[in-house]
């Protein structure tokens, strides 16, 4: 049957579809976007009048094109803006109005366990101990285990969209900017670096999310698989030499240098500093880029049900 999941994020309403049969993996079928980027949006921790019209638009607009690719079941999240926001639970009945499916708010637990799930399933049993860092827009999600789920998950409100404006204020950022928020990333983190040194090590270390992917583009190297998909490495010493070169670029000029999109480029900074505090703090010389996902996540958790 064809599978449908519409992801309310931080920056972007995304519709992923995918073909199921059962014992077979998720094919593609449909992978389309909308950048909102709702952190804007946020006034005294409530989503302006502005970014409910913005995600409004966004979800019609995804509903429109899974009718019109007939998805058969569509399954609907809710990620961290909608879960924090004053009036996120209003904001969320109108766009379950919108969408005709309800919409699932997820816990930031939740995300990691689900994230952790499809890198599990994208590297296999022979990835051995599994590290999973993400970075989405509102928050960070780490999690660690050696089966499906892991023994340990955690979600903390550093996303880049969040960072960038808390405090990077200016373009491009100034330098005493740039301090607090170092000294914010190493102090949020600090609790979850003293949990995962109480664990065993891991045997490989994957990221996902955009962010990371952006990174690796500019910082990391390409290494050959099977198939067509790009797949790329990233070293803590390589993403230790560009962030504060990319700190030094206005927002507009970023965009030039490869990997860095539209719809990133001003939130790339804050990206970087936490993924360099992340790799540094815990002990992350190497990571690889998984392909896969929250979304893909919960595809795989209802296909297990199903089957």
């Amino acid at each position: 049957m064809r599978l449908g999941v519409l992801d309310i994020g931080s920056n972007t309403v995304h519709l992923l579809i995918v073909d199921a049969e059962p014992d077979a993996r998720p094919a593609p079928a449909v992978d389309e976007r909308t950048t909102v980027r709702l952190m804007r949006y946020l006034d005294d921790g409530e989503i302006t009048s502005e970014g409910v019209e913005a995600l409004g638009d966004a979800v019609a607009r995804a509903t429109k094109a899974a009718r019109k690719h007939g998805a058969e079941e569509m399954m609907g999240i809710a990620t961290s803006a909608i879960r924090e926001a004053t009036n996120g639970a209003e904001v969320l009945a109108h766009l379950e109005e919108i969408a005709g499916v309800p919409l699932r708010v997820l816990s930031g637990q939740q995300e990691a366990e689900l994230t952790f799930l499809a890198a599990r399933r994208w590297h296999g049993w022979a990835a051995g101990r599994l590290l999973v860092l993400d970075i989405g827009g509102g928050s960070l999600e780490i999690a660690m285990g050696i089966d499906e789920k892991p023994e340990f998950a955690a979600s903390v409100p550093l996303g880049a969209g969040r960072l960038t404006k808390e405090f990077l204020r200016s373009d491009p950022p100034e330098p005493d900017e740039i301090d607090d928020l170092r000294s914010h990333i190493k102090k949020t983190l600090a609790p979850l670096v003293k949990e995962l040194g109480k664990l065993p090590s891991p045997d490989r270390v994957v990221a996902t999310s955009k962010t990371f992917r952006s990174l690796a583009r500019l910082a990391g190297q390409r290494f050959a698989v099977v198939g067509a998909q790009e797949r790329r490495r990233m070293q803590l010493a390589d993403l230790k030499d560009w962030t504060p070169r990319l700190a030094k670029i206005p927002a507009e000029q970023r965009m030039e240098l490869p990997g860095i999109t539209p719809e990133r480029t001003y939130q790339i900074v804050a990206g970087g500093l936490v993924a360099q505090r992340a790799m540094k703090d815990l002990g992350i010389e190497e990571l690889e880029i998984c392909p896969w996902a929250l979304r893909e996540g919960v595809l795989l958790r209802r296909l297990d049900h199903m089957g």
